[in-house]
């Protein structure tokens, strides 16, 4: 299982990743690339040169996690430039990073609520169908 905290350790490969690699691969360039070990329980994430995906590899104890986030459209923004090879991040960058826009979105939302008094909302009610729904009848079309 994957621990992410404020605490975790979380270290982002500056240089666009070959995303053709395996985990063999990816564990290849923390040691060769960025002069880390990765089994220290940090988490090591890399973006394709398209700026399009991400990949975060992880070793819980037990073995390695390889994830991939793949945007449909668009592409990621806020990723470091610099001339050291890694970058350290904390939870919330990251999470900044992967959110996009939906992450400024709340942010906005977030300093509107602090700032000026919002409107309660009800709550939505919808009614799906007139009939008991049983395990014995059809699905309502």
């Amino acid at each position: 299982m994957i621990q992410l905290t404020h605490d975790t350790t979380i270290l982002l490969g500056v240089a666009p990743a070959d995303f053709r690699r395996g985990i063999d691969g990816f564990v290849a360039v923390v040691e060769q690339s960025l002069g880390q070990r990765p089994r220290d329980g940090k988490i090591f994430c890399f973006i394709n040169c398209a700026r399009t995906m991400i990949r975060a590899l992880s070793y819980d104890g037990t073995g390695y996690w390889l994830m991939t986030k793949r945007l449909s459209k668009g592409r990621f923004t806020g990723w470091p430039t610099a001339e050291a090879a890694v970058s350290i991040a904390s939870a919330r960058e990251l999470r900044e990073i992967l959110g996009g826009d939906a992450w400024v979105t709340t942010r906005a939302t977030e300093r509107l609520r602090t700032s000026s008094p919002v409107a309660q909302v009800q709550p939505c009610t919808t009614v799906m169908s007139q009939r008991p729904f049983t395990a014995t009848s059809p699905l309502p079309r």
